[in-house]
């Protein structure tokens, strides 16, 4: 227990906890980057959403490495991991699973539900965006209430439940957008991007010469589970909360908060699962730094990736090229730290 925490009254329970959780964090971290190179924002970003309890969407073109990375991740965490690789043909029973008529030892019939691969703790959907919205909605249960209606019954899944769902752009063909109801269910939308000069020849110095890394089991679920708990402990001042959610509101056309390139862009706002992503998210990255408090460079740090698939642009915006990115960098410009 150090000098400070005695002088600023901190727990020292909590101190140790904090110490314990940046030690996992940094252990997972260095696990992901034997097979990774580079994408240190995306890699922070998935971790914030496993250990902020949501899930992660990574978009990018083919072959940048976004399966790899939460296969890395996968092997790094002592949980039942599931590939569902997402087709145009794939069903929602394929996804959740079905009743089968099944015979016992005596020779009577019944129906016997089996389940999909769904029922694991960490899934990755692979190219979420080529399956039919019927089945993109197969996921939306599970991802927000942590169990699914199946065979007649509520049938809860076992926590951590962590979905990571990767999607090519949707220029591309053969892709399907995701239902607004479901991007709203993902904490983040993480932009995966070429890689540069040196991270390329990095890449290829590993994957050209024979070199297999090793990705170590380095946590599992139920201390996943008390670092979540250990997030929500983390003291978020009445003004950083105020901030957090005066940058929604900034969002919504025509509101009080809401800056004139909202006004002429935006034609539906973000939702509160933004405001809670937000906090929780900022929350994660004070413990990253070894402080029990949020502050207000980390609520500004986390609105891209919080809200970029949260608000829906109008037709003018979506005509004259405008981002979603673009349009949150002018509402951070826009929104002052603290209230007027």
């Amino acid at each position: 227990m150090t000098t400070q925490s005695v002088a600023e009254g901190i727990d020292p329970q909590l101190e140790a906890r904090c110490e314990a959780f940046r030690r996992d964090y940094r252990a997972v971290e260095a696990e992901i980057a034997k097979v990774i190179v580079g994408h240190k924002e995306v890699v922070e970003g998935v971790l914030t959403c496993l250990f902020a309890g949501g899930h992660a969407l990574l978009e990018g073109v083919p072959g940048l490495g976004k399966t790899a990375l939460i296969r890395a991740l996968a092997g790094a965490l002592n949980l039942k991991f599931s590939r569902i690789q997402f087709t145009p043909d794939l069903m929602p029973a394929d996804v959740i699973g079905t009743n089968v008529i099944m015979e016992d030892e005596h020779g009577r019939r019944g129906f016997t539900f089996v389940p999909g691969p769904i029922f694991a703790q960490i899934i990755l959907a692979d190219e979420i965006n080529r399956a039919t919205p019927k089945t993109q909605s197969a996921l939306l249960e599970a991802m927000q209430e942590k169990q699914v209606t199946a065979g007649g019954a509520v049938r809860p899944l076992q926590e951590p439940f962590f979905v990571m769902a990767t999607q090519n752009p949707l220029e591309q063909e053969g892709t399907y957008p995701l239902p607004e109801a479901q991007l709203d269910r993902f904490f983040f939308k993480l932009l995966v991007k070429y890689s540069n000069r040196e991270e390329l020849k990095e890449i290829l110095d590993r994957t050209t010469a024979g070199q297999h890394a090793e990705v170590r089991a380095v946590l599992d679920g139920p201390r996943i589970l008390e670092h979540q708990q250990l997030v929500r402990r983390v003291v978020m001042a009445p003004h950083v909360q105020d901030y957090a959610i005066r940058l929604v509101l900034a969002t919504h056309p025509q509101g009080r908060y809401a800056p004139p390139v909202v006004n002429q862009y935006v034609r539906i706002g973000a939702s509160p699962r933004a405001a809670q992503a937000i906090a929780l998210a900022a929350k994660v990255r004070a413990l990253v730094d070894g402080r029990l408090h949020a502050a207000i460079e980390d609520v500004a740090g986390q609105v891209l990736p919080a809200m970029r698939h949260r608000i829906i642009l109008n037709f003018e915006g979506e005509a004259e090229g405008i981002t979603a990115d673009a349009v949150l960098e002018k509402v951070i410009e826009a929104t002052p730290p603290v209230a007027d």
